[in-house]
């Protein structure tokens, strides 16, 4: 059965990888005058996302990447921004 949520209970949402990765909290969601398509997650201090980005205060995930949506959000491992420590240090 699908089960409708208001946006306004998915901020502070805690969201996760399908692989089981703690990626960050929603912030915002990104919306077209019919639908979502996007949401801005926040890093926060032990996610992933905070890992990966360094200095950067999260990314938009697109809706089409959103596995499930319920007490957390699933995301696909897909949104995860490539990282390799030789690329890109910025300071």
């Amino acid at each position: 059965m699908l089960k409708m949520k208001k946006l306004t209970e998915t901020y502070e949402m805690k969201v996760f990888t399908d692989s089981g990765d703690y990626f960050g909290d929603i912030e915002e969601a990104m919306l077209t005058q019919t639908k979502v398509y996007g949401w801005r997650v926040r890093a926060t201090k032990n996610s992933f996302l905070s890992k990966v980005l360094g200095s950067a205060k999260g990314v938009v995930v697109p809706h089409q990447l959103t596995k499930a949506v319920g007490d957390i959000m699933i995301i696909s491992k897909t949104a995860v921004p490539s990282y390799s420590p030789e690329e890109g240090e910025e300071e």
